[in-house]
């Protein structure tokens, strides 16, 4: 079938797949679906980022009423964290039930409305401080954010196999993952400038959302429309969690149940990374600008960026399950690296840290690209939105889980007289089995 003349129609509008004809699309390059749905994901990714830095620096310093005051970043944490275990379940039903396309558009539609909010709440921060009413006028944006993105998820990855061929997958997933870190380091670092040039007046950066968030609407209507998965799929209880099919799925699919375990333990593994990071730079390397642990979270990114560009290069439009291999036995790697004393100093200091944590976020992005890869081409059309919603469901509950391990990681080191820098090496624990046990051989179809 030929290219559709997408120049002169509203994307909106523009020719879509229907049952029994096939729709040919567009290589990366000319892909003007995916480039709208990239620059969607960027945009909404730098707001995540820029408004939750924010938030985070008010509540490293709540006041108190003695005069005192009280860090209350975890509150921060759990509350943007916690729609994505409430609702990934139904997000993946809702993108499997109607078009995606929609599903992005709304999701971005509603950022603008969120963002707006923000802007309300930061007027009264101004003019009252930050007391009770803003603490919770913050929260609610924040959880407000974390709902429009577990919305968001199985729309953005859902969407990707239907507006790109299979064979173009590896690539693109490595171009969104790379600009997706991009967009989290530009997103924190321009946090801190803004909240250190406006003070008081957060409103400004706030208004600096809401046109960010307008930005994605425009991108997200360079996405052409397309059919919903299974337009008369009915609802069940089952979809608030783990939906029956997907179950079933899961249990006949030994590979992608496997596949999905992985993803679980890697994302509990990265969430105590960044945490172990943090305590790291402030405890061990007594580091006083707390603008220095920024840069070793950061180069984190940058390294997953890096990675997924050159695994998405290298992939060449094939699942290659090697690059998963290599990023494994590299993960495992630095974080031993990382741990590396002598006489209770840290071997690499602050500058050699930097460099392993970047070699740590590469082989993070290598790690990633495949695995994601096939958990989005694996399942069948009609369940790759609740594949993408239990994915994101089972992830962030290892990622509330890690506060625990992590938690009870620091406890264990105190407790023993050992250098923090030590919960490395505990880490490393979960990824080691995966680098020396796990060789998947399962395959996706790639058309040619």
């Amino acid at each position: 079938m030929n290219e559709p003349d997408q120049s002169t129609e509203n994307p909106f509008e523009s020719p879509q797949s229907t049952a029994g004809e096939e729709f040919e699309n567009p290589p990366i390059r000319q892909n003007r679906s995916f480039w709208g749905l990239t620059a969607a994901q960027f945009l909404g990714a730098f707001n995540d980022n820029l408004f939750k830095q924010i938030v985070l620096l008010l509540f490293v310093a709540v006041p108190l009423a003695d005069g005192t005051t009280k860090d209350m970043q975890w509150l921060a944490t759990i509350v943007f964290s916690l729609p994505f275990v409430l609702f990934s379940g139904i997000a993946g039903y809702y993108s499997d039930r109607n078009s995606k396309s929609r599903v992005v558009f709304l999701c971005k539609a509603a950022e603008v409305f969120i963002a707006l909010v923000g802007v309300c709440t930061f007027l009264i921060f101004a003019k009252t401080g930050l007391g009770t009413a803003v603490i919770v006028g913050l929260c609610f944006v924040l959880f407000c954010f974390g709902t429009q993105s577990a919305f968001f998820g199985p729309g953005k990855y859902g969407i990707l196999p239907e507006i790109m061929e299979n064979r173009d997958l590896p690539n693109a997933n490595g171009i969104i993952v790379m600009l997706t870190f991009m967009s989290i380091i530009f997103g924190m670092a321009a946090a801190g400038l803004l909240k250190d040039a406006f003070g008081a007046r957060l409103w400004v950066p706030g208004l600096v959302c809401v046109g960010i968030a307008f930005a994605g609407v425009a991108a997200a209507m360079m996405i052409r429309k397309t059919p919903p998965a299974d337009a008369d799929l009915a609802f069940d209880m089952s979809a608030l969690t783990i939906p029956h099919d997907m179950r079933k799925l899961l249990k006949a699919d030994r590979p992608l149940c496997g596949a999905l375990f992985i993803s679980c333990i890697f994302w509990m593994t990265a969430a105590i990374v960044q945490q172990s990071v943090n305590g790291f730079g402030k405890h061990q390397l007594l580091l006083e600008r707390d603008a220095l642990i920024s840069y070793l979270v950061a180069t984190i990114s940058l390294g997953i960026a890096i990675g997924a560009a050159i695994c998405g290069w290298i992939s060449k439009g094939k699942l290659k399950w090697s690059m998963l291999r290599w990023g494994a036995a590299g993960i495992t790697g630095t974080l031993l690296l990382m741990s590396w004393t002598n006489d209770g100093q840290h071997v690499l200091g602050y500058w050699g840290s930097l460099a392993v944590l970047t070699l740590l976020g590469v082989f993070t992005g290598m790690f990633a690209i495949p695995l994601q890869v096939f958990l989005q081409a694996r399942p069948p059309e009609e369940l790759k939105g609740r594949m993408i919603a239990t994915q994101n469901f089972l992830n962030w509950v290892a990622i509330i889980l890690s506060g625990v391990i992590y938690f009870a990681f620091t406890k264990l080191v105190h407790a023993a007289g050992w250098p923090i820098c030590i919960v490395f090496l505990l880490t490393a624990l979960f990824m080691f089995p995966v680098a020396a046990f796990y060789r998947p051989t399962a395959t996706v179809e790639f058309e040619d």
